[in-house]
């Protein structure tokens, strides 16, 4: 959860509301075929919830005020991975800063898995 204050009073955010926000900025773009767990956890909760948990590959943390945000994709073969990856940093950025207000910091994106379509 991300908290921080403003003249009004504080504002939490939760993961959930980033996951939705981010995912949806990923998913939309061309060559994503969709989120991949972040980790062990991710993995135990697409088990039992089913694969679409909304915080599925997004990791949100904050660091002196700026979000750190960790992304684990599948792409589709034979798209640039780069462009892809470049595509993804700028959507992403855009969206969470223009939704918050909140300065990203830095935007770490990790290709798990590349699917043939």
């Amino acid at each position: 959860m991300i908290k921080f204050y403003t003249p009004l009073g504080k504002i939490s955010l939760t993961n959930d509301f980033f996951a939705g926000l981010v995912g949806n900025a990923v998913t939309s773009c061309y060559g994503v075929a969709g989120m991949h767990c972040a980790g062990a956890a991710d993995s135990v909760r697409t088990l039992i919830f089913g694969s679409n948990i909304p915080e599925k590959g997004v990791v949100v943390t904050e660091t002196n005020g700026e979000l750190i945000i960790d992304l684990h994709i599948k792409v589709i073969y034979g798209i640039n991975i780069a462009a892809i990856v470049q595509s993804i940093t700028n959507k992403v950025r855009y969206a969470v800063e223009d939704a918050t207000n909140l300065k990203v910091q830095k935007i770490n994106v990790s290709v798990d898995d590349i699917i043939a379509e």
